[in-house]
């Protein structure tokens, strides 16, 4: 009997562990809440959350880009435009434009999650949405690959998805 328990035991132990820990998004999410606040720590002088604004995100934002490995060619490159150079340049390093999308995309939940209101939460503001649209379109000019945009369906069910070009001309 005693040897049951213990197998008992050592199963619940499994199930708990799995329950307690934390999913890769969770674990995600939580790194980059504590790397936020401490940028807001660190900023001169320090900024409490309660006086966060959309322009410490921008900021926080751009201060990320040091630390990018996504190559953006500048508009004076030679290889500007061109999905595949065939050489290295000198152009900066930058944060992908998916990376920072996820990225507000986990913030603006963490704020909820840690007592932020949803009409308050400057994850979600309008300046932020622009900046990423910013970022997306001059991303995909440096790399000479077109944007498509998927339309919204609007009674064509059943029926394919369309798609409308935003691609950029390069003169």
């Amino acid at each position: 009997m005693s040897g049951d328990r213990g197998k008992d035991i050592a199963e619940g132990s499994t199930v708990n562990d799995q329950q307690q820990t934390p999913s890769r998004y969770e674990s995600q999410k939580r790194r980059d809440w504590n790397a936020f606040i401490q940028y807001l720590r660190n900023h001169r002088p320090p900024v409490p959350l309660s006086q966060c604004n959309y322009n410490h995100i921008l900021d926080f934002l751009r201060y990320l880009d040091q630390f990018g490995k996504t190559k953006v060619h500048i508009q004076g490159c030679i290889f500007y435009g061109q999905p595949e150079p065939p050489a290295p340049c000198t152009c900066p390093l930058r944060q992908a434009w998916g990376s920072l999308d996820a990225l507000i995309g986990r913030l603006r939940a963490a704020y909820e999650e840690n007592g932020g209101t949803p009409a308050t939460n400057p994850f979600a503001s309008g300046a932020i949405r622009v900046y990423l649209r910013e970022v997306r379109e001059c991303q995909a000019k440096a790399r000479g690959i077109p944007y498509k945009k998927k339309k919204k369906a609007s009674g064509n069910q059943g029926k394919g998805t369309e798609e409308s070009s935003s691609t950029v001309h390069f003169s």
